[in-house]
């Protein structure tokens, strides 16, 4: 007996998985009459059933099941020493806000793919705290205090360091206007860290009704940068637009104690080569 068609043993292979040739055709991106076609073409140069064509769907018959375990085994060979050919790259997956991503990280990532090609990135964009243990995160950036625990291991990226900012025709109408009387006379925009209330307590600024509030920190600098009034952000999130000339700084903040960006991921018992080089490559980035 001749060997049989492959491409019609693969689509065997996805009927047999899915007792269903419309599933099938969707696994291999074909239409249901071709693979219904090619297994009944499979059959006839078998000379054998191998389905039980049944109102709700497929049935193999004894030798089809049979035959499927064989042919499934094949095919799983097949896949690895193709694999074997050319590894598929190491995934690595990354938590991060939405705002650090807009704002810091994806205008770095064609430096990460130069610098590491065996590496595939991959980016969560969450405001939610990361499960290392279920959500199958790698490694998380995250503002706050350090964390601690035997299971985390937390490394400093950089201080949060706010700064108010505007854009540049904001800035020219401030006339010379600057601290504790700046921020208690202009519109200000915050994020749901509430900066300004924080500093408007440290100031002995009373209530403020000029705030406009945003859920994110990229927003609240798109606003700022477009003549809205005076965002308050770390440091790290608006040097882009600082540089690009679309915000200007017109106060930075001198408390220390505000805590930082770091780095988290599991303890050291997990640790990978590939995880250690996305956290040498985001701290050189920083530097």
């Amino acid at each position: 007996m001749r060997l049989p068609n492959l491409n019609a043993v693969r689509m065997f292979d996805a009927a047999a998985k899915h007792l269903n040739f419309r599933l099938a055709a969707e696994e291999l991106n074909l239409t249901q009459g071709a693979v219904a076609q090619q297994v009944r073409r499979l059959e006839a140069d078998l000379g054998l059933k191998l389905f039980e064509r049944e109102a709700r769907g497929l049935a193999l018959t004894d030798v089809g099941r049979t035959y499927h375990g064989a042919i499934r085994r094949a095919l799983a060979i097949i896949e690895e020493a193709t694999r074997t050919l050319k590894p598929a790259p190491a995934k690595i997956a990354i938590s991060v806000t939405p705002s650090f991503a807009s704002k810091w990280l994806v205008q770095r990532l064609h430096r990460f793919a130069e610098r590491h090609p065996d590496i595939d990135l991959q980016v969560v964009a969450s405001e939610r705290v990361a499960d290392f243990r279920s959500d199958g995160i790698d490694l998380a950036i995250r503002w706050g205090k350090p964390a601690v625990g035997a299971a985390v291991s937390s490394t400093l990226l950089a201080p949060i360091d706010l700064c108010a900012v505007c854009s540049p025709g904001f800035a020219e109408g401030l006339d010379g206007i600057t601290g504790r009387d700046l921020f208690a006379s202009q519109p200000l925009i915050q994020d749901s860290h509430s900066f300004w209330e924080i500093l408007f307590d440290e100031f002995g600024i009373g209530e403020h009704r000029r705030i406009m509030q945003f859920n994110q920190t990229a927003l609240a600098m798109d606003a700022a940068a477009n003549g809205q009034g005076i965002a308050v952000a770390p440091r790290l999130l608006i040097e882009e637009d600082v540089a690009r000339g679309r915000l200007v700084v017109v106060w930075k903040d001198e408390n220390p104690d505000r805590g930082g960006y770091h780095i988290v991921h599991p303890a050291p018992k997990g640790r990978t080569a590939e995880r250690d080089a996305v956290v040498a490559w985001i701290l050189d980035e920083v530097s």
